[in-house]
């Protein structure tokens, strides 16, 4: 199964499906911190890992609000909103010069990841999609 990278003009919003549930149930919440522990890991080593915190409790910090945010995403109890608030990504993420290009390297981390979970094509599809879509509203910078 190919997760195609699919491209949208800067400013565009499409419609946002949220993944299959089923997902947290196959993986648990372990699963889901361990995916984006990985995911940071690879990402801390890219082109834009300085966009990551350097310091090593400040990285932490991060990854336990993704996985906060991931898990509750995916039908979990509500961690983000209880320690973060409503998500509002789109607001958090504008201190950050977000650029296509630096999308696409976040999503080919997790290109890598996600075949690796044991997922049916059908639940690795539902979350790809939704980390595709999700992920063009966080552009804020033209290249």
């Amino acid at each position: 199964m190919k997760l195609e990278i699919k491209e949208y003009q800067f400013g565009e919003r499409p419609q946002v499906t949220r993944p299959n549930r089923e997902i947290l149930t196959i993986l648990g919440e372990e699963g889901i911190r361990k995916l984006v522990d990985d995911h940071y890991s690879l990402l801390r080593e890219s082109e834009i890992g300085a966009m990551f915190p350097p310091d090593d409790k400040e990285f932490e910090a991060a990854k336990l609000r993704s996985s906060d945010f991931f898990i509750q995403i995916l039908g979990g109890p509500q961690y983000f909103n209880q320690n973060r608030g409503e998500p509002m990504l789109v607001r958090r993420h504008k201190p950050f010069k977000i650029t296509t290009e630096g999308r696409k390297i976040w999503l080919e981390c997790y290109q890598k990841l996600l075949p690796e979970l044991g997922l049916s094509d059908e639940l690795l599809m539902s979350y790809w999609n939704y980390l595709n879509v999700f992920s063009s509203w966080m552009i804020n910078t033209e290249e």
